[in-house]
């Protein structure tokens, strides 16, 4: 009999809680959203900004403030923010006050890209990426006839040129001339530096390195214009 009354009475609190937690979730469907709330996890808005996020949660449902939350499809949502070619990560969720959160992590360029008919930037995954009207990145400039096949070499250069310090610090620019070749711009001592392919290019860089180590110590750096480093064992240069 005792086992019989337990049994009823453990039926029972599952049956209050059962409608309680009923109860709770469709009070909390009908709630009306209050705002969205829009975070850059990598920094302020630069390329983005709240406003351009907030036209992108209207697309699908209109106006999402006062909206009922069970009427409010999260995962549209984030689907519509993260088209954006702006956009590397997106998560959008609902918090306890009502709000919507939408937690952007924004495209980093390393580089911009000018083929004479189109500007974009390259970022540090390697994938193209538009300008923005809201902000406009320092970052290296590549010029010259860049074909899409190209942006995978660019990539791989402009992130060695990146990684060392001794190259960021002196490289400005690459320019991909008629024969496909490239050219480094130098920042310090208006100089041209020619590598050729984007190919063997920590042999290419060391010979460089070694190269200035000897001329900046001799302080005749100056007197060279440009700088070849397409050859195997020797980089020729022409004096100014």
């Amino acid at each position: 009999m005792k086992r019989y009354i337990v049994y009823i009475k453990s039926v029972f609190l599952l049956a209050i809680v059962v409608f309680l937690y009923g109860f709770g979730a469709e009070r909390n469907s009908l709630k009306l959203v209050k705002k969205p709330i829009v975070e850059f996890s990598n920094g302020a808005n630069l390329f983005l900004s709240h406003e351009m996020v907030n036209k992108l949660l209207i697309q699908i449902n209109g106006e999402v403030v006062n909206q009922p939350k069970s009427l409010i499809n999260l995962h549209e949502l984030e689907n519509v923010v993260f088209q954006n070619p702006l956009v590397e990560e997106v998560k959008v969720f609902m918090t306890i006050n009502g709000d919507i959160k939408v937690v952007i992590k924004q495209r980093t360029p390393i580089a911009r890209v000018n083929t004479g008919s189109e500007v974009y930037y390259i970022d540090k995954l390697g994938v193209k990426m538009p300008l923005s009207k809201n902000y406009s990145a320092r970052v290296l400039l590549v010029s010259g006839s860049i074909l899409e096949e190209d942006i995978t070499s660019i990539y791989s250069l402009v992130k060695k040129i990146n990684e060392d310090a001794f190259l960021s610090d002196l490289v400005v620019g690459v320019r991909k001339n008629s024969k496909s070749d490239y050219v480094l711009q130098t920042r310090k001592y208006d100089q041209h530096i020619q590598i050729g392919k984007i190919e063997k290019l920590n042999i290419k860089f060391k010979k460089l390195e070694a190269f200035y180590n000897e001329v900046i110590q001799s302080n005749e750096v100056k007197k060279y214009k440009t700088i070849n480093l397409k050859f195997s064992n020797q980089v020729v240069c022409t004096k100014n």
